[in-house]
């Protein structure tokens, strides 16, 4: 176990040891040893599921004056996530492992001890997991390993993300497949809606179904089941970008039903930034080529690994996701779902009733912990300016009036009543109040 005498004798703060290095390290530990050393007792949660909650969120370095409501954009990760990401360090920059052709070198290894419990996490096995460094890669994995020819369509949504949508463009553009978008309804208002659209627009030339399990632009929660379902009694490939739901709520591959799924664990997950995976169905993982090549990328026999064998790594931060798992576990995914839900409607409700135009599903197995409403006239940038100078609220939205509003479990309902008096007050400040 990492402790400070052991972190500060070891070769990676003797490299801080330097200049400015001294201020960071002597302030990030004293950050650090201020939060608690252990999570609240669950048996606080069936007394007062309120003081556990802000017992939570001590957790996090997050000022305690301030309100995040922006986790849709990146989490903070809490303090056994940064501890684990520290020890991590410890233990590889001292390479002193016992055999001297070994390495912690991420980009050559199988990485079971990171990949067991992550599979466990997402309901999958081991071997059909590869841990990449965030959703757009592993997107970009999907798009460029997928045999298509020219004139070849992908169906996907017009709510995608960049890091989604692009690694299409780019196949389109330089190998003339074609993307076809439908549009979604703002809000959906049932998942029949979805399911419909995508049945309509499917052609005897599409190929691939690519959609958002949660949209990044609405945060519509997609009957992903339905439509992988759909896409395989049709013969398409089912390629699902699921960045917004680890952490967010339950997640499991295998009852999904999808060929791939990509994901970013640093939003809702809070694992370190630059921690991500690829999901490839074991059926599917010969038919999709490794996009980068280093040793061991045709062995067919290490399956998914082969996606990961992408040369030298942030080994840490492998320590830090699988801390971010263990926390999870720890807390609990169906109360840190409920959670989120709870948060969710009690700020969409509340928003709704101040006139705002919602984008957020009003049916509620179709939004989790982010609602999007429109609050127009009001620029959305100049808001989002003024609760962050004036008010240490971080929200995000845009243009020209669309506010994202992400609700994370350590959030308490006086945060959210501090951003609710706040815009009020911004509206009569605007004269429209």
């Amino acid at each position: 176990m990492l402790n400070r005498r052991s972190f500060l004798s070891s070769s990676f703060a003797s490299s801080l040891a330097v200049g400015a290095g001294l201020a960071w390290r002597g302030n990030l530990w004293a950050q650090l040893e201020s939060l608690p050393s252990k999570l609240p007792e669950r048996s606080l949660f069936d007394q007062n599921e309120d003081a556990y909650w802000r017992e939570l969120r001590k957790q996090y370095l997050i000022p305690a004056d301030e309100i995040y409501l922006n986790n849709g954009t990146v989490g903070s990760s809490p303090a056994p996530v940064l501890r684990a990401i520290f020890e991590g360090y410890e233990a590889c920059e001292k390479l002193n492992e016992a055999d001297p052709e070994d390495y912690p070198i991420w980009g050559y290894a199988s990485w079971n001890q990171f990949r067991d419990p992550l599979a466990a996490f997402v309901g999958c096995n081991r071997d059909e997991i590869a841990l990449l460094r965030n959703a757009t890669e592993a997107n970009s994995y999907i798009a460029n390993g997928v045999d298509l020819k020219p004139g070849d369509e992908v169906l996907m949504t017009d709510q995608e993300h960049p890091g989604g949508e692009h690694p299409w463009n780019l196949r389109a553009k330089r190998y003339g497949i074609v993307l076809k978008k439908i549009t979604l309804p703002r809000p959906v208002e049932n998942p029949a809606q979805v399911l419909n659209l995508f049945s309509n627009a499917i052609t005897p030339r599409t190929r691939v179904l690519f959609f958002s399990h949660i949209s990044t632009f609405s945060g519509v929660v997609l009957p992903a089941k339905e439509l992988c379902a759909l896409a395989r009694s049709k013969g398409i490939i089912s390629a699902v970008d699921g960045a917004h739901v680890p952490g967010m709520m339950r997640l499991n591959l295998h009852e999904l039903g999808c060929d791939m799924y990509s994901s970013s664990p640093h939003k809702w997950l809070q694992a370190p930034k630059g921690s991500g995976f690829l999901y490839v169905r074991d059926e599917m993982i010969d038919r999709l080529w490794n996009t980068i090549a280093t040793e061991g990328w045709d062995d067919v026999k290490i399956r998914a690994e082969r996606f990961q064998r992408i040369g030298s790594s942030n080994v840490p931060a492998l320590w830090g996701l699988r801390a971010s798992i263990q926390l999870a576990n720890d807390i609990g995914m169906d109360r840190i779902e409920r959670r989120h839900r709870q948060l969710c409607d009690y700020i969409l409700a509340a928003m709704i009733k101040r006139g705002a135009v919602s984008w957020t599903s009003p049916d509620a197995s179709l939004r989790c912990a982010i609602a999007t409403v429109n609050v127009p006239p009001l620029a959305r940038m100049d808001l989002e300016h003024w609760m962050w100078k004036q008010k240490k609220i971080r929200i995000r939205g845009a243009e020209p009036h669309k506010l994202r509003l992400s609700t994370p479990y350590y959030l308490s309902r006086q945060d959210i009543d501090r951003f609710l008096d706040a815009f009020d007050e911004y509206r009569r400040m605007k004269g429209l109040a």
